[in-house]
């Protein structure tokens, strides 16, 4: 059974630095590195040093493990160290895991990292390679024979459920598309900067897995990203303002398999993200109209209609002309299609940067921000805020 209550965490901990290495398609250096320059950028940006840390949380799927990163950073002692599982779903629970062991006591400072060469290296768009037999993935026989091989595939089974059962085109998916693309080409740091769409370029653009298009697909990145979380009465000795997790929830559905839940009632929804949101809702005490900001996780645009729709900014079906509306500020660096795609914890980072004021793409006046993880996966979310009392 699902939580059905607030939890206690809301409020205690802040995100207080954010750093990043470039974004490109080839690195030129080893993961390891990447995750050092990220962590080292992000603890200036807090004022703080490699000493301060005594935390460190990163995916699973990632090859430079806490102590190689502390010691390569110069770090002390950890008294915590963790890593969440499934891929992008973890990008908000990094965060959660964060502050929750500041909220108890067990560290003060804890930094949260990813950082690959997704592009030049290992490529998850190139779908399933080499796996290692395990139960997670058996689930898995029952797509491949079939051809269902990439993500792209995965998440298609969806998107054309998602088009016949609302009675609409793939020109629904476009406005997601051409949103973020809007975003990136004004932000200096985006890989597609400079360099806006249309509706017309989406529908051109080459098929990938009908009705999927290549301009649905989010990028394949080489780069790093790190988020520093403290106490929010530490924070407010640093230098910038503090982003206040006013919220933060993992979620799994019922049936849940890894982008493969192909076998629950209805494939045009996402359980897992309703579970977050509901506990997002639940322990902030917002509705979709206190979020100033939504940065939600697009590694293929089908889901972020979806996900509008799983926390209730519009009816099933309705949500292309939400974006189409622009009635919210929707992935305002860019997201994974335009900005870069660092299994979302570039999106935090975008979302601190709207609280600081201090976005590419600035919305006046925001103070709450909803940050979404990987979606068709076990997943996760926060609300991020502006520290009212400080």
């Amino acid at each position: 059974m699902s939580v059905r209550t607030r939890d206690r965490l809301g409020g205690r901990a802040a995100v207080v630095g954010i750093g990043a290495t470039e974004f490109s398609k080839d690195s030129g250096r080893s993961e390891l590195r990447l995750a050092v320059e990220a962590v080292r950028a992000a603890l200036d940006d807090a004022g703080l040093t490699p000493g301060d840390v005594d935390g460190l949380v990163t995916f699973t799927m990632d090859t430079s493990p806490e102590i190689t990163v502390a010691q390569a950073a110069g770090m002390g002692e950890l008294s915590f160290f963790s890593r969440v599982h499934y891929g992008g779903g973890a990008a908000c629970a990094t965060v959660q895991q964060a502050a929750l062991a500041v909220a108890a006591g067990v560290a003060d400072v804890v930094v949260c990292y990813r950082a690959f060469n997704e592009r030049s290296g290992r490529r998850f768009g190139s779908g399933v390679q080499r796996r290692e037999p395990s139960a997670e993935g058996a689930a898995l026989g029952w797509a491949l024979p079939f051809g269902l091989l990439t993500p792209a595939s995965w998440v298609a089974m969806a998107a054309q459920r998602y088009l016949h059962t609302y009675g609409l085109t793939a020109e629904a998916f476009g406005q997601v598309a051409v949103v973020d693309r809007k975003h990136a080409a004004t932000n200096p740091a985006a890989y597609f900067h400079g360099r806006p769409i249309t509706l017309a370029d989406h529908a051109a653009s080459r098929r990938i897995v009908e009705p999927l298009r290549l301009l649905d697909c989010c990028q394949e990145t080489d780069g790093g990203q790190a988020l520093v979380v403290t106490s929010v009465e530490r924070a407010r000795d640093l230098p910038h303002p503090p982003a206040v997790i006013v919220a933060a929830a993992q979620g799994a559905g019922r049936a849940q398999e890894q982008m493969t839940s192909f076998y629950r009632d209805d494939l045009t929804g996402l359980p897992e993200m309703g579970v977050v949101a509901r506990q997002l809702w639940r322990t902030s005490g917002l509705t979709p109209a206190g979020i100033d900001v939504g940065i939600l996780y697009d590694h293929f645009t089908p889901f972020v209609l979806t996900q509008l729709e799983e926390f209730g900014f519009c009816e099933q079906g309705e949500a292309a002309d939400f974006v189409a509306a622009e009635r919210l500020p929707l992935n305002t660096h860019g997201g994974q299609l335009g900005e870069a795609y660092l299994h979302g914890m570039n999106g935090v980072a975008e979302g601190v940067r709207q609280l600081r004021g201090s976005s590419v793409n600035q919305v006046p006046g925001a103070g709450r921000v909803l940050v979404t993880a990987g979606t068709g996966v076990p997943t996760s979310g926060l609300i991020l805020g502006s520290d009212d009392r400080g």
